[in-house]
């Protein structure tokens, strides 16, 4: 089977030899979003972050503008929140809430630099008219740590949230919470360490970087998703794991072809962009994402 992928620059095409693979069906979406108007590295707060290197805002609004098309390109609405002068990782928003049935619950950030985030996300949705908006009383960094994948919510741990953050999650959100340790600090999020491919069907679909994760949650997931996509190193460190699909179209870094390969194999449509000015922060197409649910 000869798969293309669409993407910055010229189609790549990958020669894939496998049995028919599934017939995946798109859902439509609706994401937030922030522009990374003010958008540098001027501080160290993961292993990706090194303000002596130098960094293009201009590169990076190009590169999220080129995300944000794509997404209204497969039919998504895409919302967008406006940026603040000297928060300059506000474009990273899925670290700013979870949204599921309608039910928000915010952010606190671990790092004071981040903190001021949070009331701005906060402001915004109550703009837009949700009426159950809960801020958390423990580190909770949000969909940078939490996982929907349909029927419960996956919640990392060991960098930044708090463990507390899952009771308090599973509380507000009234969904089931099953916590995973991470233990790779360069995988300080569960969104660069594993992503949900399919979360529709009765059997969810993810894929993971066994590596990230302790070995009692490798367990874990190996017991809940028996038929995942395992990521290799190549793909983890290029954060191809910092994804967003949509049930068919997985968009994703273009430097992550392994990867692209496996969930092509499972009848997925990989969909490149770059976004490696964003990497310099340590974030990704899913790091600039939050996904509104109901």
């Amino acid at each position: 089977m000869t798969v293309s992928i669409s993407g910055p620059g010229e189609p790549i095409t990958l020669d894939i030899a496998t049995p028919l693979a599934p017939t995946r069906m798109p859902t439509t979406r609706r994401y937030l979003m922030c522009p990374p108007t003010y958008f540098t590295v001027e501080y160290a707060i993961n292993p990706w972050m090194d303000p002596t290197q130098p960094t293009s805002t201009s590169l990076a609004v190009e590169q999220w503008t080129a995300l944000k098309e794509t997404y209204e390109r497969l039919g998504h609405q895409v919302d967008v929140i406006e940026p603040v002068v000297g928060l300059p990782d506000m474009v990273f928003s899925a670290n700013s809430g979870t949204v599921i049935d309608g039910r928000v619950l915010g952010s606190r950030f671990r790092a004071s630099q981040r903190s001021a985030e949070a009331d701005h996300f906060r402001r915004w949705f109550l703009g837009a008219g949700y009426k159950s908006v809960v801020m958390p009383t423990a580190v909770n960094e949000a969909e940078g740590d939490f996982t929907w994948t349909g029927s419960l919510l996956l919640a990392g741990t060991g960098f930044r949230t708090d463990p507390h953050a899952h009771s308090e999650a599973q509380e507000v959100l009234g969904v089931p919470v099953v916590s995973l340790q991470l233990v790779d600090p360069r995988f300080y999020h569960l969104d660069v360490a594993l992503f949900m491919l399919d979360d529709q069907s009765p059997s969810p679909l993810v894929a993971y970087y066994p590596e990230a994760f302790s070995p009692g949650s490798q367990a874990v997931l190996k017991r809940l998703f028996p038929d995942a996509v395992i990521a290799n190193d190549d793909d983890a460190v290029c954060l191809g794991l910092n994804a967003v699909s949509d049930g068919k179209h997985v968009v994703m870094p273009v430097e992550a072809t392994h990867l692209a390969e496996q969930v092509a194999r499972r009848g997925f449509e990989p969909v490149f962009v770059d976004i490696s000015e964003l990497r310099k922060s340590g974030g990704g197409p899913k790091c600039c994402t939050m996904e509104l649910r109901g």
